[in-house]
């Protein structure tokens, strides 16, 4: 009881400084003037190897990827075994279930960069590899590759954005602020909105384009004749779900022959908890009340994909490939290898200045709950109206 007490007076806590924090934050604001460098003066103080793509080092880190999970895999069998005491499976699931996630997620981050062709030279070995680890994760490769694709080519776009648009004040509608709610209701209120974005956000997304450009009719990346795809790209979508029906063919079988429930152990919950990750970490990447978003003509490529943010998830950053401490380095240069990403965004600080914004929470996970809590709190809505709009909270 007196470490759920301490749990709850942390989150009260974390809630009533998050608006001191936000008013700081606004002080700190990424600017939103042309920046005085250009893309260029980027690449030239990035040390030219940086921008080289090994293929067998990714073929290494994809190898030990798919081996760790393999290996986590293998394990469960023993879990319920008779030779253990009653309570251990009890421990030994959630430790499996939080290890595989976390390792399925680092197969996604690579899947990730084979979209992105920063896998190999090699373009079709890079297809090959992302199809099979992304189609594995339930994700449609080829579709949401090319979706993908048009965000960082319009970041932080209010018009053209592909993900993240911010919701303005009239679409919103009349609110109550969280400060001005009772603290009981408000603390709820936001762990509503935490668990249904970590858990529906990414497949809601997938189906139906939420929080993407709105392009007047029905938008998902498992349609070919949706809206995303123009007609060169079609067949490519149809590979992609053809690619998952096979997936979840595999899957049905193996529970037909094993159960569903233990499916849903080994498979079900480790596939959610890559969801909560990928969620959590592309969200917190594109959303805090120091980044603006940009209308017409104020927006261009370059303000855009720097307006994104560093953050620090402590020993999870290498599990992860550095996707989320190395994000504005992969905005600016997305064909750069993940393993050079941290050389990379250490020669771009010093010429980004004010331009370069990473978290100023504390370091590691507790920093990335207060981060959560903190953009669940402020980031609420833009206004209707202004050409560089940042979040507010009323």
């Amino acid at each position: 009881m007196k470490n759920w007490e301490t749990f709850i007076l942390l989150l009260k806590s974390t809630s009533r400084g998050t608006f001191k924090k936000s008013h700081m934050a606004e002080k700190q604001a990424h600017p939103t003037e042309a920046p005085p460098f250009t893309l260029q003066d980027l690449r030239n103080a990035i040390p030219k190897h940086c921008f080289e793509r090994s293929t067998w080092t990714s073929l290494r880190y994809t190898l030990v990827d798919v081996a760790l999970v393999a290996l986590l895999f293998a394990a469960t069998k023993y879990i319920n075994s008779p030779a253990l005491p009653w309570f251990a499976p009890l421990l030994l699931w959630p430790l499996y279930w939080v290890c595989q996630g976390c390792i399925m997620t680092g197969c996604w981050v690579i899947a990730h960069e084979c979209g992105h062709r920063a896998f190999s030279d090699n373009i079709g070995l890079g297809d090959a590899i992302g199809l099979f680890l992304h189609s594995s994760l339930l994700v449609p490769y080829h579709s949401w590759r090319i979706s993908h694709a048009k965000h960082h080519a319009n970041t932080n776009s209010m018009e053209n954005d592909e993900v993240f648009i911010p919701y303005t004040r009239s679409e919103v509608g009349p609110f109550t602020p969280y400060e001005d709610i009772a603290p009981p209701k408000a603390f709820a209120l936001r762990m509503v909105a935490i668990v249904k974005m970590l858990l529906f956000g990414w497949p809601v997304y997938l189906i139906n384009h939420t929080t993407g450009k709105k392009y007047g009719k029905f938008t998902s990346h498992f349609v070919p004749s949706s809206p995303l795809f123009d007609d060169r790209q079609r067949y490519l979508v149809v590979i992609s779900d053809i690619a998952l029906v096979a997936v979840a063919g595999v899957l049905t079988m193996l529970g037909l022959r094993n159960g569903f429930g233990w499916l849903f152990c080994v498979y079900g919950v480790p596939y959610l908890i890559v969801n909560m990750w990928l969620v959590l970490i592309t969200d917190l990447q594109h959303t805090d009340v120091r980044l603006p978003h940009f209308r017409g003509q104020e927006w261009t490529w370059l303000k855009g994909a720097l307006c994104t943010i560093d953050r620090d998830y402590g020993f999870l950053n290498h599990v992860f490939h550095h996707i989320g401490d190395t994000h504005i380095a992969h905005h600016i240069f997305h064909r750069m290898p993940h393993y050079h990403a941290q050389e990379a965004t250490r020669a771009l600080i010093p010429v980004l200045g004010n331009y370069y914004t990473r978290t100023n929470v504390s370091p590691g996970l507790r920093g990335i709950w207060q981060a959560l809590w903190d953009t669940t709190t402020n980031c609420v809505l833009v206004e209707d109206t202004g050409s560089a709009v940042y979040f507010k909270n009323k």
